[in-house]
């Protein structure tokens, strides 16, 4: 089957993903953009303005409002709770070797995003795993709901 059609095996349930979002607030986000219409930088000022760590990888930009963007997850300094992920499913093989090397405890793949090997590799290394959902509205909606994921 294409990464096209591909559908998440295993994917996290409600309950876990509200788990991960108030437990987790590190958030490195591969494949941001600095161009204010795009989703990977909607995500991320969503995520600033919500309490996260955002911290940006991509090799093509410097900086994401004004926090320092890095070429990729091995070069980030320190620890990060979740890899946020806004590439092809082809990328996330890579990103999810580099996100188990930087002791990441989630690999989120965006809507849109699916990669049911990478996924398996992920939690064979002990790592949570979202698929095909977008962070900010998942957090959203869970607020809407007073299940407030900032709460510590």
């Amino acid at each position: 089957m294409s990464n096209l059609c591909e559908l998440p095996r295993k994917n996290a349930s409600s309950n876990e993903i509200s788990e991960i979002l108030s437990r987790y607030k590190t958030v490195a986000i591969v494949g941001i953009s600095d161009k204010e219409d795009r989703d990977s930088y909607i995500v991320g000022k969503y995520l600033i303005e919500n309490g996260y760590t955002v911290i940006p990888v991509n090799p093509n930009i410097t900086e994401f409002m004004g926090i320092k963007a890095y070429p990729s997850l091995l070069e980030i300094p320190g620890t990060v709770d979740v890899v946020d992920i806004f590439r092809k499913p082809e990328a996330v093989p890579e990103i999810v070797e580099h996100a188990i090397k930087k002791g990441a405890k989630v690999i989120w793949m965006q809507k849109g995003i699916v990669n049911n090997a990478a996924a398996e590799n992920a939690r064979a290394h002990g790592l949570k795993v979202v698929m095909d959902r977008c962070m900010m509205v998942e957090h959203r909606a869970r607020k809407a709901t007073g299940n407030n994921s900032n709460s510590p």
